[in-house]
């Protein structure tokens, strides 16, 4: 549906992804607590905030909106190899673009972490994250693990 290999929507859902391990929260959690405004935002000046390192763009946003700490740690209940902040990123952008236009990204982002197939995705205990991009997309217009 969307643009092959969109860096803005890969570093907004990379930031996410970061923001929600450092402060151990859902990725639905760290999306609530920005808000849609901040997250059009982010996706808005993604080649901006790119240049500065990750964790500088992490912390700016995690005391500008809050963030406080909590207590989901996928990457301790993980028993394998963790997947690294850019993996995961990559994978809710391809979902992103491989479900929604264009010119509905911002909303496609709010929708895939507000959506059932979240708690799939952070669950490195399961293949679920790494599998083709087509199926993941496909699970998720069918709301359920094929």
């Amino acid at each position: 549906m969307g643009t092959i290999n969109n860096n803005k929507l890969f570093f907004t859902c990379s930031l996410i992804e970061f923001i929600g391990r450092k402060m151990k929260r859902t990725r639905k959690e760290i999306t609530e607590a920005l808000g849609k405004e901040a997250v059009d935002r982010i996706y808005e000046y993604a080649d901006v905030f790119h240049c500065e390192p990750i964790e500088k763009v992490a912390m700016e946003f995690i005391e500008e909106y809050e963030i406080t700490q909590g207590d989901f740690d996928n990457e301790k209940k993980c028993r394998y190899k963790v997947p690294d902040y850019w993996t995961m990123g990559e994978v809710y952008e391809r979902l992103v673009e491989d479900s929604y236009s264009d010119e509905s990204i911002t909303d496609g982002i709010w929708a895939v972490y507000h959506s059932w197939i979240d708690e799939h995705l952070s669950d490195y205990n399961t293949d679920f994250y790494y599998q083709p991009r087509d199926y993941i997309a496909a699970c998720y217009r069918t709301g359920e693990v094929l």
